[in-house]
C-alpha cells in the first residue's frame, strides 16, 4: 500500500504536489531496503522520482532510513588527546574521461594520521572506478567489518564496499544496470556515515541543484560534512578549478574557500603534469609518484586537503591547516 500511495502522489503534476514529506520518504526508504516492495513497483518507483531531482525532505527522509540501517563502526581510537574525525569518503563516479584522483586525496590523509574510509562499488560499469585505482596502490577492499577495522587502526585507510555497509542500498545502486539510469540510491549514498555522526563526510555534487538539495539535507540531518563539486561524480575537486568548499559543523555553514572564477588552460604553469589516461595503473604510478613528492599536487586538491585537516581535526585553526599542507605538501604553484 506504501508503495502505491506513495507512486500515486509522485505522479502529481509538480503543481498539485508531488513531493513526499520527510516521514512519509523515510517510510518509503525503509520498505525498499527492507524488500517490501515488489520489483515492479521498485521499478515504477525509482523511474518516477528519477524524472526529477530529489526534494530536500525526500532526500533527508531517504538518508534516515538509510543510516538507521547501516553496519555501524566504532570510530578509530584517538591518538593522545587529539581528537580526530575519521573521513568517509563515498565513490560512486569513477572515472571516464578524467585520470580518477580521488584515492590521492584519500591516502594523502591517511600519511597525516587521519583515518579514511572510502566506500562504494568494485565494479565501475563502464568507468575506472576508485576500488581499482586503488588496489594498483595495495589498497584492497575489506571482505568483512572486522578486516575493515584492522585496516583503518593499522594503515589508517580502508575501502568499504557498499554490500559489507549496507546490503540493500546496494542492491538498489546496482539496479543502474537493469534500468538504464541512476536512481535515487546514488545520492543516498553519498550522505551515510558509518560511524554514526562522528565521521567528517564528504560530499560532491554533480550540479548547483543538487548542491542545493545537498545543503538542505545535511543541515536538516545534522552532518559534519565538506560539500563541493566533484569530479565526475567523484569526491576530488577539478585539478584546473577550485569549487566553493563548505564546512557544515554543529548546526553552521561556513565557507571555507570561494569557487575560483575561471578553470585554468590546459597548458598553464600553474597546473602540473596530470596523467593522460584515466586508466587505473596510469592514474595509480601518478598517484604514488605525487605521495612521494615527485609529482606536483594540484592546488585544488591541496586546499580540499587543508579543508579535511581542520575540520577532521588535526589542526585547531583553518589557516595552519593551509600552512601545513603547504609545507609538507609540493603544491602547484600559485599565480
Amino acid at each position: 500500500m506504501i508503495a502505491f500511495n506513495a507512486l500515486r502522489r509522485l505522479m502529481r503534476p509538480p503543481a498539485r504536489g508531488n513531493e513526499l514529506g520527510e516521514s512519509e520518504a523515510c517510510e518509503l526508504f525503509s520498505a525498499m531496503l527492507d524488500g517490501g516492495i515488489g520489483e515492479p513497483e521498485l521499478g515504477a518507483l525509482l523511474a518516477a522520482l528519477a524524472l526529477r531531482p530529489l526534494a530536500a525532505a525526500e532526500l533527508a527522509g531517504f538518508s534516515r532510513a538509510a543510516q538507521s540501517r547501516i553496519n555501524r563502526l566504532p570510530a578509530p581510537a584517538r591518538t593522545g588527546a587529539t581528537v580526530r574525525r575519521p573521513v568517509v569518503v563515498p565513490s560512486y563516479g569513477g572515472a571516464r574521461h578524467h585520470p580518477n584522483l580521488m584515492p590521492l586525496l584519500a591516502l594523502a590523509l591517511a600519511r597525516f594520521g587521519v583515518p579514511t574510509l572510502v566506500h562504494g562499488p568494485l565494479e565501475g560499469h563502464g568507468s575506472v572506478a576508485s576500488a581499482s585505482v586503488l588496489r594498483e596502490l595495495g589498497i584492497l577492499p575489506s571482505s568483512s567489518l572486522r578486516q575493515l577495522q584492522t585496516s583503518l587502526a593499522e594503515s589508517g585507510i580502508a575501502y568499504a564496499p557498499t554490500a559489507l555497509l549496507l546490503p540493500s542500498l546496494a542492491q538498489l545502486l546496482s539496479l543502474r544496470g537493469r534500468l538504464g539510469f541512476e536512481n535515487c540510491a546514488h545520492w543516498v549514498a553519498r550522505l551515510v556515515d558509518p560511524f554514526g555522526g562522528e565521521g567528517l563526510m564528504l560530499v560532491p555534487a554533480d550540479d548547483p541543484l543538487q548542491r542545493e538539495r545537498f545543503v538542505e539535507a545535511i543541515a536538516a540531518l545534522g552532518h559534519e560534512a565538506l560539500l563541493f563539486d566533484g569530479m565526475e561524480g567523484e569526491a576530488y575537486p577539478d585539478p584546473r578549478q577550485r569549487p566553493a568548499i563548505e564546512h557544515f559543523s554543529d548546526g553552521a555553514r561556513r565557507l571555507l574557500f570561494a569557487a575560483e572564477p575561471a578553470a585554468l588552460p590546459a597548458k598553464s604553469p600553474r597546473l602540473p603534469r596530470l596523467p593522460e589516461e584515466p586508466q587505473a595503473r596510469g592514474t595509480a604510478r601518478w598517484i604514488a609518484l605525487a605521495l612521494e613528492g615527485k609529482e606536483a599536487l594540484p592546488s585544488p586538491l591541496a586546499n580540499l586537503l587543508a579543508c579535511c585537516l581542520y575540520a577532521a581535526g588535526y589542526a585547531d585553526d583553518f589557516n595552519q591547516s593551509k600552512a601545513i599542507v603547504a609545507v609538507r605538501a609540493r603544491v602547484a604553484a600559485e599565480a
